[in-house]
C-alpha cells in the first residue's frame, strides 16, 4: 500500500468526473466508501469473534461482495456500478425498501437494536454519491481496496492516510472548521490526563480530533478485558454536520471503537435545564464552533442572562451544564470570549468564576489554524472542584523563526515544550516589559468587569496573507460584524417591546 499518494491518486480520478465539484465533495465522496470498506473488515471481524452478532446489511450489499474485483471479468463497473449505488446501495441505507433477487429488504432499527449494527444507518443519512462515471468510480474503489482492513497493522497504518484526508479539509473552504491540529488536541489531552474509565465529551466533535487523542494516550493503560470495555465506552461526541460525522464514525471505527457513542445532532438543541446526573461528563474537551449565529428558538434553551448570539458563548454553557463535580475541562475559545463585556459574556464568565475553578488560560499565538482562520484563541481551563479563587494566565510565543503558521508550517506538539515545562513549575515571568505569565486572583478579574485579556501580545507584526486568506479574513471580519449589528438590533427591538 502506497500510504503517501493514495489520496492524491483518488482525488485525480475525481477531477475527472463532472458529478464531483470541489475538494469538499471529494472528501465527502472518498469518505463514504471508506467508511463502507472499514465498516465491512469490522463486521467480518464481529461475526469471527461473536457467534450471535448478524449483519443488517444483505450479503449482496456488502463491500466483501461488490466492490472487491477478483479479477474474474464479473466485477461491476460503468453504468451497471453506477445504478446498484444509487438505486440500491444508498436507498437500503437510507432506510428504504429495496428488491434483491425478487426479494424485499428494508434497513430497519429501534432503540433496541445494538449500536454496531445500526452506525450505518446513522452515517449515510445525509450521505451523497456524486460521482456520474461508473468506470471513474470503479478506479476509486480500486484504490480504496489496496488497503487491507483485515490486517490490524495495515488498518492502523491506514490511520496515515486518514490523517491526511483530515487536514486536506483545511483547504476544503469552510469544511476546515472541522479540523483542529493534532498538536493542539494532543497538548490539551496531556494536560488534562484521562485515565481509563472516565469519561470524555465534545459536544461539537467535528472529525473526532479530541476523541481520537484522548484514545491514543490511553491506549497504553489497557491491560484486561475489562480495560478494553472501559476503553471502548470512554469517549462521546456530538456532531451537526453529516460530512465531519460520518469522517468521525470512521475515525472512531479505525481506533477499535467498536461501537461509538457518536451522535448526529445539534448539542445546542436541547434546554440546559434538561440535563441530569447521567447526561454529564468527567472530562470536556472541546474547539467549539465560534463565529456563527442559532435562531432563537436555539437561544431560549438556556437561562435569560447567558443567551448570545456567538455559537461559541453558548457551548460554553453547555460545558458547565454538563461537566460533572470534580470533572474538568479544556476548551479553545477565540479572544473575543475574554475581552467580551457584553451582558451574556460577563455572565458566563461570572458564572464560570463563581461556580468552577479557572485556573488556566493559555494564550496561543495568531495562525494557528492557518489557512482556515487567523482568528487569535486561547485554551481555558478549569474544573468543577471548588469557586475560582485564582488564574494563571500564560503566552505562548511563536517558535523561534516562524512569523506564522502555515499549512506547510503547521504547528507542532514540540512547539508546546515551554507550556509543559511551565505547567509543572509555574512561575509568572515579564518579558520585554510585558508579562508572559501571572498569576491573578479572581477578585482583580471582577473588578477588570471581567475582561480576562491578559499576557497578550504587545509586539504582533503585520502579517502579510496569501490573497485567497486575505479574502477569507475579510469574509470572517464582515461576518462577524454583522452578526454583531444583528445582535444590537435585535437587543433594541426587544428593548422597544417591552415598552
Amino acid at each position: 500500500m502506497a500510504v503517501s499518494n493514495l489520496v492524491k491518486r483518488i482525488q485525480d480520478i475525481m477531477r475527472n468526473d463532472a458529478g464531483v465539484d470541489g475538494d469538499a465533495q471529494r472528501i465527502s465522496q472518498m469518505t463514504w466508501m471508506f467508511f463502507l470498506k472499514v465498516y465491512d473488515a469490522k463486521e467480518e471481524e464481529w461475526e469471527f469473534y461473536d457467534e450471535k452478532y448478524v449483519s443488517l446489511i444483505p450479503d449482496e450489499l456488502k463491500w466483501r461482495n461488490w466492490a472487491v474485483d477478483d479479477k474474474s471479468n464479473n466485477v461491476m463497473t460503468g453504468e451497471k456500478l453506477l445504478s446498484f449505488v444509487n438505486n440500491l446501495l444508498f436507498p437500503y441505507l437510507k432506510g428504504n425498501e429495496i428488491e434483491l433477487n425478487g426479494k424485499k429488504f428494508r434497513y430497519e432499527i429501534n432503540e433496541t437494536t445494538p449500536l454496531k449494527q445500526r452506525i450505518a444507518r446513522y452515517v449515510f443519512e445525509d450521505a451523497q454519491n456524486y460521482m456520474k462515471d461508473g468506470v471513474l468510480l470503479r478506479q476509486v474503489i480500486n484504490v480504496i481496496n489496496e488497503v487491507d482492513f483485515s490486517e490490524y497493522k495495515e488498518r492502523h497504518e491506514f490511520g496515515t492516510i486518514y490523517e491526511t484526508i483530515l487536514k486536506s479539509l483545511q483547504s476544503a473552504g469552510n469544511a476546515g472548521e472541522f479540523y483542529t491540529p493534532r498538536a493542539v488536541t494532543d497538548f490539551m489531552v496531556q494536560m488534562i490526563a484521562p485515565k481509563l474509565g472516565e469519561s470524555v465529551a465534545d459536544f461539537a466533535c467535528g472529525t473526532g480530533g479530541f476523541l481520537t487523542s484522548t484514545l491514543k494516550y490511553l491506549e497504553p493503560q489497557r491491560r484486561s478485558e475489562e480495560d478494553i470495555d472501559k476503553y471502548n465506552n470512554t469517549v462521546y461526541g456530538i456532531e451537526k454536520k453529516p460530512l465531519p460525522f460520518l469522517l468521525c464514525i470512521t475515525n472512531m471505527l479505525l481506533h477499535d471503537v467498536d461501537e461509538p457513542k457518536i451522535y448526529h445532532m445539534n448539542s445546542l438543541e436541547k434546554n440546559v435545564r434538561d440535563y441530569k446526573e447521567s447526561d454529564k461528563f468527567d472530562i470536556v474537551l472541546m474547539n467549539p464552533p465560534y463565529g456563527g449565529a442559532e435562531k432563537d428558538a436555539v437561544k431560549n434553551n438556556f437561562p435569560a442572562e447567558l443567551r448570545s448570539s456567538e455559537t461559541a458563548d453558548l457551548f460554553m454553557n453547555v460545558i458547565v451544564y454538563r461537566l460533572k463535580k470534580n470533572g474538568r475541562a479544556a476548551v479553545i475559545i477565540p479572544d473575543g470570549f475574554l475581552f467580551g463585556t457584553d451582558n451574556a459574556k460577563t455572565a458566563i464568565k461570572a458564572k464560570l468564576l463563581s461556580e468552577f475553578n479557572l485556573h488556566t488560560v493559555i494564550r496561543m499565538p495568531h495562525s494557528v489554524f492557518a489557512p482556515y482562520t487567523s482568528i487569535t484563541t486561547n485554551i481555558l481551563f478549569f474544573d468543577n472542584t471548588h469557586p475560582t479563587e485564582e488564574t494563571w494566565f500564560y503566552r505562548m510565543d511563536m517558535p523561534q523563526g516562524y512569523k506564522n503558521f502555515s499549512k506547510t508550517r503547521p504547528i507542532l506538539i514540540d512547539h508546546f515544550a515551554p507550556v509543559i515545562e511551565w505547567w509543572g513549575n509555574r512561575c509568572e515571568i515579564e518579558q520585554d516589559g510585558f508579562p508572559k505569565a501571572k498569576k491573578y486572583g479572581v477578585q482583580e478579574l471582577i473588578y477588570r468587569n471581567y475582561n480576562i485579556d491578559l499576557c497578550g501580545y504587545p509586539h504582533e507584526e503585520e502579517e502579510i496573507l496569501e490573497p485567497q486568506e486575505l479574502i477569507a479574513r475579510y469574509e470572517r471580519e464582515r461576518s462577524l460584524l454583522n452578526e454583531k449589528i444583528d445582535r444590537i438590533l435585535s437587543e433594541i427591538k426587544d428593548k422597544l417591546n417591552t415598552l
